[in-house]
């Protein structure tokens, strides 16, 4: 019988690749088959690991679509929000990542695709008020474009968690790790159709095993100004995050 790499948890820490794929976890990072090194480590130390970050008020999550991630669970990481934006761009990009046609494009979509999948789904103002909220009568082509680059920011953000890969040609790279959009209508016969019918509907949130989602907290670029003030709509409820950890906790 072969023995384990890894025979204790000081093994896995002295691991050239450790510190890189701690750092990734902590930030928020989903790591999934395409992170061959890290998905590998973390494969042959994952029971070193859970008992590891469980010491920090985490748990170690694999789900069988083949991607791990950090969920805390206790009160050592404070909590903060995914946006609303954010979260119907995730939706938006699960509802892709289900499409039989996106898999014929090799799992490759475009921001315009993002869009036009939240316009079938939203539909009339809906999306443009998801957006880009104002009282006051708006000009459809300022709205428009504004709309374009808060999804575009979304995109930035999800990338930075590990949902989506930014690919050269400008093209988005579905990940495994989107499936945790679809968390809500896991299990039915057409769960793309029920997706967007809770989308629609304004009822779907993120769902793992808590009531609320937890993600630690990814060093982001500061977005630029709006035109107009934002603020949540009723199309998505916030979603709660754990800031990342001091490093002495670590």
């Amino acid at each position: 019988m072969t023995a384990p790499k890894y025979a204790e948890l000081q093994d896995v820490v002295l691991d050239p690749s450790f510190p890189d794929l701690d750092t990734a976890l902590r930030r928020g990072r989903h790591i999934d088959r395409d992170d061959f090194v890290s998905y590998t480590l973390l494969t042959e130390a994952q029971d070193h690991l859970e008992t590891f970050y469980r010491r920090y008020g985490c748990e170690l999550i694999f789900k069988a679509d083949g991607y791990f991630y950090l969920l805390p669970t206790g009160d050592k990481l404070s909590r903060r929000q995914l946006s609303p934006g954010d979260m119907l761009v995730g939706q938006a990009l699960a509802l892709l990542f289900l499409d039989p046609s996106t898999i014929e494009r090799g799992g490759r979509v475009t921001t315009e695709d993002v869009v036009a999948q939240l316009a079938v789904v939203l539909s009339g103002d809906a999306l443009i008020r998801a957006f880009y909220t104002t009282k006051r009568k708006f000009d459809e082509r300022v709205a428009q474009k504004a709309v374009r680059t808060k999804v575009a920011e979304g995109i930035r953000h999800l990338a930075a968690l590990g949902f989506v890969e930014l690919a050269e040609d400008a093209k988005l790279v579905l990940r495994a790790a989107l499936m945790r959009f679809a968390e809500p209508v896991r299990g039915v016969g057409q769960p793309a159709a029920a997706l967007a019918k809770l989308v629609a509907d304004g009822e779907v949130a993120m769902v793992t095993e808590t009531a609320a989602d937890e993600l630690p907290e990814v060093d982001l670029e500061p977005e630029p100004e709006a035109t107009e003030p934002t603020e949540p709509t009723e199309a998505t409820e916030p979603t709660e995050l754990p800031a990342e950890p001091d490093d002495e906790d670590w």
